[in-house]
Order: C-alpha cells, then sequence, then structure tokens
C-alpha cells in the first residue's frame, strides 16, 4: 500500500520527488521517451507545477543523472572488509548494482549521440569516471601513478562500462561472475603493465598484478538474477 504524499512540500523535498519520479520511469524507459507528462503522472503534479521546479526535460535529466552519480559516488567511498580484491570486486558490484537500478537511464547515457547525453551529463560521467580510478588507487595502495599506469586503469573503467552495458541488454553473462571476471582483468592488465612501464610503474603495478587471481575463487553471493541482463 502506498504512502500518501503531503500536499505541500518543500522547494526542496519537491524537486526530489520529481527526479524520483523519472528515476522510476528510466529504470524501464530509455529517458528519449519519458515526457513531462509522464513524470507529472507518476509524481501526482500539474504540468504548470512542473515548470516551477524545473525550466524543462533537459534539467530534470541532469538532476536525476546527478542523483544517481552521487548514489554511486558514495557506495564507491564505503571501503569493504576483506583482502584487496575483495574490496575491488565490491567496487565492481556497486557499479553493477547502480546500473541495474536504473538500467535504460544508464544505457541511453552510454550511448553515443544520446539525447541525454550533455556537456553537464558527460562532465558527471567523468567526474565518476575519475573517482573510480582514485579508488583502485586507493585500494592499491598506489600513490604516485605512472602515466601508463593511469592509462591502463582508465582502460579498464572503459572495458567495465561495455561489460555491464554488455549485460544490460541481455547478454548471456551471469551476473554473480562479473565482479571477479572484471577485476582479475584488471590484475592480468597491470601485469602486463608492469613489464612495458618505467621503474616507478614496474613497482605499482607489479605489486598488485602479482597477487592471485580471483578466477578460481567462488562466485560473488550479491544479489540479482542468473544468466542474461534484467529486461
Amino acid at each position: 500500500m502506498s504512502v500518501a504524499k503531503p500536499r505541500r512540500m518543500s522547494r526542496q523535498a519537491r524537486r526530489q520527488d520529481l527526479v524520483a519520479a523519472a528515476l522510476e520511469l528510466f529504470s524501464t524507459r530509455a529517458p528519449e521517451d519519458v515526457g513531462i507528462d509522464d513524470v507529472t503522472a507518476r509524481a501526482g503534479v500539474s504540468r504548470p507545477l512542473f515548470y516551477r521546479y524545473f525550466r524543462g526535460l533537459d534539467e530534470l535529466r541532469v538532476a536525476a543523472l546527478r542523483t544517481v552519480a552521487d548514489d554511486l559516488l558514495d557506495r564507491m567511498r564505503r571501503r569493504a572488509s576483506g583482502s584487496r580484491q575483495q574490496r575491488l570486486r565490491a567496487v565492481v558490484r556497486a557499479l553493477v548494482d547502480v546500473a541495474a537500478e536504473h538500467r535504460c537511464g544508464y544505457l541511453a547515457l552510454l550511448r553515443s549521440g544520446s539525447v541525454v547525453a550533455t556537456s553537464e551529463t558527460n562532465a558527471i560521467v567523468d567526474e565518476v569516471r575519475a573517482r573510480a580510478v582514485e579508488v583502485v588507487l586507493a585500494e592499491c595502495e598506489i600513490t604516485e601513478p605512472s602515466p601508463m599506469l593511469l592509462a591502463t586503469l582508465r582502460c579498464w573503467t572503459a572495458i567495465v562500462e561495455v561489460a555491464v552495458s554488455t549485460w544490460l541488454q541481455g547478454a548471456e553473462l551471469r551476473r554473480e561472475r562479473l565482479d571477479g571476471w572484471l577485476v582479475d582483468q584488471l590484475m592480468v592488465m597491470l601485469q602486463v603493465t608492469a613489464r612495458h612501464d618505467d621503474e616507478r610503474g614496474r613497482r605499482g603495478a607489479s605489486a598488485v598484478g602479482q597477487e592471485t587471481l580471483t578466477t578460481s575463487s567462488q562466485p560473488s553471493t550479491c544479489s540479482g538474477p542468473r544468466g542474461a541482463g534484467p529486461t
């Protein structure tokens, strides 16, 4: 049974309510397929009231993405317990969880030429990518990464994005194996970088990349469907 919303809300509460309504719609429909009337109907407000809080759909989409990004950044800050690889796997699971919760919006955001992509949304995505690299460096205890090592980590974040997007679109990838598979790839990439980098890069990459891979470990017990990604 749904809880009745108060007729009067503070300006911040009303904006958050409209953003929440948009995010609910974006979980099952591409943002470009969601109109103002859809949002107002979900939020139970009038169209004129919508324009008191947002100039239009573009501003609402940016606010919604900012909410998703803040959620992801907050989860990435929560340092998990366990070994280094277990902590890195927890970071990947956080991304998978957020992407699954906002499936269509996440896919639209990363799709080239999407109506959702603007200079503002691109800046938010770049912020999340940069934070992901910072988290990996922190977990690997690398304080002075070489240019080649930074490039390696940026390449890996791109691999993670593509893998998660592929899973969300229904590929036969098992959700509970995504984190171990992707972190194993990171370990191998660091080993290769250590063979080609300068002394500074070799010290950082080699120390982490020589750890035992997680391939033989048990799959993650994170919640979610087996098989293809959510539809």
